[in-house]
């Protein structure tokens, strides 16, 4: 049996999936600073993590979020982005605004959605915008969650995209779904 050092290990990791540069993974290793590691009389070894993920590759807060006459940032062209805004015959990201019901407890009920979510963290809340970075269980991706109270077209806006890598295996997708299905149940 052979030993591998974590970064070795991450490096490997990372090749294998191709989320990240390699380069970037060996030059700063993630931070374990959370793990607890229990001996027991038996002289085995437990390791818990609590609620937070096992890796820490959260990349860098983007610049370009918020609100810019009605509108979030657009899409880049990696299909690890989906939003409401993003033109019709863009099928790649394109996802439906979501309705509510009344603009007064909107965004609350949306909070609340949020709030029930594992591993999520509000960033900016105001009377109209909500942004929100949710963190990957295993590798602490970070996925950057904006809504914006367009009550010109009487929906909530929405995007959500991915920091880091290039395919997002449908998460943001399937997360505004989610967070669409949940809301839609605090409406009724």
């Amino acid at each position: 049996m052979f030993k591998l050092g974590l970064t070795t290990f991450l490096a490997i990791i990372l090749t294998l999936t191709g989320w990240l540069n390699l380069e970037a993974a060996i030059a700063s290793p993630p931070v374990l600073d959370f793990l607890s590691v229990k001996s027991s009389s038996t002289a085995s070894v437990v390791i818990t993590m609590g609620s937070k993920s096992l890796f820490s590759f959260s990349g860098k807060r983007p610049t370009n979020l918020g609100v810019t006459t009605g509108k979030l940032a657009p899409c880049p062209s990696s299909p690890n982005c989906v939003s409401s805004q993003a033109i019709e015959s863009d099928q790649e990201h394109r996802v439906g605004a979501i309705a509510y019901k009344s603009s007064a407890t909107a965004l609350a009920n949306l909070k609340s959605v949020i709030e029930g979510m594992e591993r999520t963290k509000i960033i900016d809340a105001t009377d109209d915008y909500l942004y929100v970075e949710f963190t990957s269980g295993l590798m602490g991706f970070v996925d950057d969650v904006e809504f914006y109270l367009d009550q010109d077209a009487g929906v909530l806006q929405v995007r959500s995209a991915s920091r880091l890598g290039e395919s997002d295996l449908g998460v943001n997708r399937k997360r505004v779904e989610e967070i669409r299905s949940k809301f839609a149940a605090l409406e009724a």
